[in-house]
C-alpha cells in the first residue's frame, strides 16, 4: 500500500525503514503534522499513518475520502484526536497500537515523581555551576506514602507495580477494577478518596467526554495541601488555568507533566530561538516546583520497535483483507 506517514521525525523513520521488510509498504515521510491544510499532500495514497498531534476531525476525513484513503493507522494508542463517526460515515477503517511498552510510559512517571521529590536536576545544574551545598534540595521518602492512581489500564498497572514495590500504600479508581491489581494489593476507592487521601496522584486514564478537565479547581480543593500531581496520560485531562491557581495558593505542592492541553502547538519541535506566545507554558515554567517533558514518556527503543511493527502489521492486515485486531470504532 501507498502509506503518507505525517508528523514524521528521525526516529520514526530509522524504525518503520526497519521493520518494513522487503519495503512491503510504499512509505513516504511528511514532517507536516496533517490537518485540513495539509490534506492535499495525502492525494494519491491509501493510507495515512498519524500521531498524537495530526488532526482527524471531519472536515479532514472528509477530504481524505475524497482522495482516496481507505485507511488511518495510528501510531499511538490515543484516538481523541479522530472523529471516528466521520470515519465510519466515509467509510474509512482506523486502526492504533493500543499497547506499546506500557513500562515505558510508566518508569517516566516515577521518574518525574523522583525528580521533583529528590530534585535531582536542581542539583544537576548546581553542581555544573560548583555549588555544592544541599540547600533547598531536601525531598521525602516514598516509602510509606499513599499513592492516588486514577486508570489502572495496562501502563496504570505496571505504574502501581513500580509503587508497590517502594513500599507505597497504592489506591485507584477505575470504573473498572482489575481483579490481578487487587490481588497485587491496590485497594480501589471512590474517586473522591483518591483525591483526598493521596500523598501523591498519577493520572493514566484516557482522554474521553467524562475526563475532560477530570482534575479541576473542585478537585484541587479536596486534595491534601502540599500534593504531588503526574501527569502522562493526556494534557486535556488536567485543567491547567486550574493547576496555576493550585500552585500559585500552594495547595498542589508539585507538578509534574509529560503532556500538555495546547501542546499540539510546542511539543515535538525545537522552538528556542523563537518567542513561545503560550502565556500558561510560561506561567508554568516560571513555577519552581513545576517539571515539565515533551510528551516523552512513551520514548523508549523497545516502545519504538513495537509502534512499527504493530503500525506496519495492522496496515498489512487490512491490505489482506484479514480482521483487524486494533480497529477503533465509533
Amino acid at each position: 500500500m501507498k502509506v503518507a506517514v505525517f508528523s514524521t521525525k528521525s526516529y520514526d523513520k530509522e524504525y518503520f525503514d526497519r521493520f518494513n521488510t522487503g519495503q512491503r509498504q510504499h512509505l513516504t515521510y511528511f514532517e507536516a503534522a496533517l490537518n485540513a491544510d495539509t490534506v492535499t499532500l495525502a492525494k494519491g495514497y491509501d493510507c495515512v499513518c498519524l500521531f498524537v498531534n495530526d488532526k482527524g476531525d471531519k472536515e479532514t476525513i472528509e477530504r481524505l475520502s475524497a482522495s482516496g484513503i481507505k485507511l488511518i493507522a495510528l501510531r499511538s494508542a490515543g484516538f481523541n484526536n479522530i472523529d471516528l463517526e466521520a470515519a465510519a460515515g466515509n467509510h474509512i477503517k482506523v486502526v492504533r497500537v493500543p499497547a506499546y511498552s506500557p513500562e515505558a510510559v510508566a518508569e517516566h512517571a516515577v521518574a518525574l515523581i523522583l525528580t521533583l521529590n529528590r530534585k535531582t536536576h536542581k542539583a544537576y545544574n548546581r553542581i555544573r555551576e560548583s555549588n555544592f551545598s544541599l540547600e533547598k534540595l531536601v525531598g521525602f521518602n516514598l516509602h510509606g506514602k499513599t499513592v492516588g492512581v486514577i486508570g489502572t489500564g495496562k501502563i496504570g498497572q505496571a505504574f502501581c507495580r513500580i509503587m508497590l514495590g517502594f513500599g507505597c500504600k497504592v489506591i485507584a479508581y477505575d470504573k473498572f477494577p482489575s481483579e490481578e491489581m487487587k490481588k497485587a494489593g491496590v485497594d480501589y476507592r471512590a474517586l473522591d478518596d483518591v483525591w483526598q487521601q493521596s500523598d501523591i496522584i498519577s493520572l493514566h486514564c484516557p482522554l474521553l467526554p467524562e475526563t475532560y478537565h477530570l482534575v479541576d479547581k473542585k478537585a484541587f480543593s479536596k486534595m491534601k495541601k502540599g500534593v504531588m500531581l503526574i501527569n502522562s496520560s493526556r494534557g486535556a485531562v488536567i485543567n491547567t488555568l486550574d493547576a496555576i491557581d493550585a500552585l500559585k495558593d500552594e495547595q498542589l505542592g508539585y507538578l509534574g507533566i509529560d503532556v500538555y492541553e495546547q501542546e499540539e502547538k510546542l511539543f515535538f519541535k525545537d522552538l528556542s530561538e523563537l518567542i513561545v506566545p503560550d502565556d500558561m507554558i510560561a506561567r508554568l515554567i516560571s513555577f519552581p516546583n513545576v517539571l515539565i517533558t515533551s510528551h516523552q514518556g512513551f520514548f523508549t527503543r523497545e516502545a519504538l520497535e513495537q509502534i512499527a511493527t504493530v503500525t506496519l502489521k495492522n496496515i498489512s492486515d487490512f491490505e489482506k483483507g484479514l480482521p483487524l485486531e486494533n480497529e477503533v470504532r465509533s
